[in-house]
């Protein structure tokens, strides 16, 4: 497999890239080492479709500036990370034992899981399912899953949720996703964002370059084909989450209705949010000033 990596930081970030042998796979992580402290706090933090660990450049460096030791890395299938076949390969339980055993590889001793869009589904069922000792969980645009089974039962989200069920199709998502060296993929952000100079040709050409390495798509959307077809690989319950929650939601969602975030506290009763007016389903790079500055007040320095 191609082990080059799918994005070069600036080195004055302070992040780098590492390879991470974890549960059997080789993951490309992005990772920041704390400012100060021991680094024995660690913030993982999990990116969503069609994204990258690129997608958490601003918020590792003030993560790192807080004291936390930061990964980010590119869950399987995506990037330089290692890329299994078939669809099995990617269920709920597989997913959520990568973070398992990235937290394992780690060696810290307390955790914070950060996660988006699909890294905030795999959180979400980690938390509920207390895989590993968790301090905080901060959740941004992805609904609790309860939640989001209850807003799929309404034309509302029914209707923002028509890409699910086109991923259930063999081959043609991949071929409609990859046309032109899959440029498209890039142009996704810039088109659904509050601010599209936040997503200009070069970050554009970072998430286009990924989703064109070769079976990067087909991995990728095996997550929607996973969930749909194989989606009691793990029993989440009554949906409990004990810890310390922020969610973090951009109102101008066009995938996932902000009506998803109303009763969370039924199953979080630790539970904050906070919604952005000004930001799209990609709210930490759309507004990562309002995002960093969430995180620096909800978050305890370490």
């Amino acid at each position: 497999m191609d082990r080059k990596p799918s994005w070069s930081p600036d080195p004055e970030s302070g992040i780098t890239t590492e390879w991470i042998e974890a549960g059997g796979l080789t993951f490309e992580v992005a990772t920041a080492q704390p400012a100060s402290g021991d680094g024995e706090h660690l913030a993982l933090c999990l990116h969503g479709f069609p994204e990258l660990h690129y997608s958490w450049r601003h918020q590792m460096p003030v993560l790192a500036k807080m004291g936390y030791r930061v990964w980010a890395p590119n869950l399987r299938g995506y990037g330089s990370t290692d890329r299994p076949q078939g669809l099995d390969q990617y269920t709920l339980k597989k997913l959520t034992g990568d973070v398992g055993a990235l937290i394992d590889a780690s060696g810290a001793k307390q955790v914070t899981l950060i996660a988006h869009d699909w890294g905030g589904a795999i959180a979400w069922a980690f938390a509920i399912t207390k895989q590993r000792p968790l301090t905080r969980l901060v959740i941004m645009n992805l609904p609790h899953p309860h939640a989001f089974w209850r807003e799929l039962k309404t034309w509302r989200q029914l209707r923002k949720s028509w890409y699910i069920y086109f991923f259930q199709l063999p081959w043609l998502p991949e071929k409609v996703l990859g046309r032109n060296n899959a440029k498209g993929m890039g142009k996704i952000f810039a088109r659904t964002s509050c601010n599209p100079e936040n997503f200009g040709p070069d970050t554009q050409r970072i998430y286009s370059v990924a989703a064109n390495r070769p079976g990067a798509l087909t991995a990728m959307i095996n997550y929607y084909r996973a969930i749909v077809r194989r989606p009691n690989t793990l029993n989440l319950g009554d949906g409990r989450v004990e810890i310390p929650t922020l969610m973090i939601w951009g109102e101008q969602d066009l995938a996932l209705d902000v009506k998803g975030t109303e009763g969370t506290e039924e199953w979080v009763p630790d539970f904050t949010l906070k919604r952005l007016s000004n930001a799209s389903h990609w709210v930490q790079q759309d507004a990562p000033d309002q995002v960093n500055s969430i995180l620096e007040e909800w978050l305890p320095r370490v």
